[in-house]
């Protein structure tokens, strides 16, 4: 099994609103590491942080579970879309989305603040700076880490 951490502004989507979903398609990533990662690493079973972006507190507020593997994300074929790619090709699919079921929202944020103040996680994708990919992998110590922050009053 692997860990991630995946991104999200929740103004465009929150942990409130997968859970409200419970499955939901994670879609809109236009990055090749990122697309890279969906298609060669990501498997049903992986877990993830769920982790609010732009917002106060900016941290990690839960976790999800990888229910479907990388499949041609819709969204890059449609007009409409704010992720529309004009460039892509339907026999070809340049962008992939994996489907993510919501297990747990956390009491309270594990802010990006306390996860840079931890010397643990000082390796960790998105607390280094200049990291900007919305899909990072997490070692299974930085899981562990994490989780243990959760727990703390």
């Amino acid at each position: 099994m692997n860990y991630w951490l995946l991104r999200s502004e929740p103004d465009v989507y929150s942990i409130d609103d997968l859970k409200k979903e419970d499955v939901g398609m994670w879609e809109g990533c236009r990055n090749y590491t990122v697309r890279n990662f969906l298609r060669d690493r990501f498997k049903v079973g992986d877990l993830c942080f769920f982790y609010h972006s732009n917002i106060a507190p900016v941290g990690i507020i839960g976790i999800m579970e990888v229910v479907r593997e990388a499949y041609p994300d819709p969204t890059q074929f449609d007009p409409k879309s704010e992720y529309y790619d004009p460039k892509a090709d339907p026999a070809n699919p340049r962008w992939l989305v994996v489907d993510v079921k919501f297990v747990k929202k956390f009491d309270k944020c594990v802010e990006l603040s306390a996860l840079k103040a931890n010397p643990k996680l000082a390796s960790m994708g998105v607390v280094m700076k200049g990291q900007r990919l919305s899909i990072m992998p997490v070692t299974d110590a930085e899981w562990t880490e994490v989780l243990r922050m959760t727990s703390e009053d």
